[in-house]
């Protein structure tokens, strides 16, 4: 498994691709992102994600999943460091929910009307 590592203003740093140029720098945070959600499983995470109102725990996610516990938190820990999860630890179990400001970020990037 590859580990995509972002910090957490990877989001702000990607120019639509509608740009009118791309610069070295967005072009790599835009490829960087792209490999964070360029997983299936993780696809599925930000999937559930977005449908559910409140934080979901990581123990939610192995079932819907089919996967292991360290297999869902090395995916959930991607998409962390990609800037497109927050994560709440309560207790022994840390709860998961999508940056509001991600949705709007990945939809932009997508946008193909003419932009800037």
């Amino acid at each position: 498994m590859t580990v995509v590592q972002l910090d957490s203003s990877a989001l702000a740093c990607c120019a639509p691709l509608a740009a009118p140029t791309l610069s070295d720098e967005e072009v790599e945070a835009t490829a960087r992102l792209f490999r964070a959600i360029g997983d299936p499983a993780r696809i599925r995470i930000l999937n559930v994600l977005t449908t559910k109102a409140e934080p979901i725990c990581v123990c939610d996610l192995i079932d819907p999943l089919g996967l292991s516990q360290p297999t869902v938190s090395h995916h959930l820990k991607t998409l962390t460091e990609a800037g497109l999860l927050d994560r709440e630890q309560r207790g022994k179990w840390a709860y998961f929910s999508l940056k509001p400001e991600a949705t709007g970020r990945l939809a932009s990037l997508l946008d193909f009307k003419e932009c800037c």
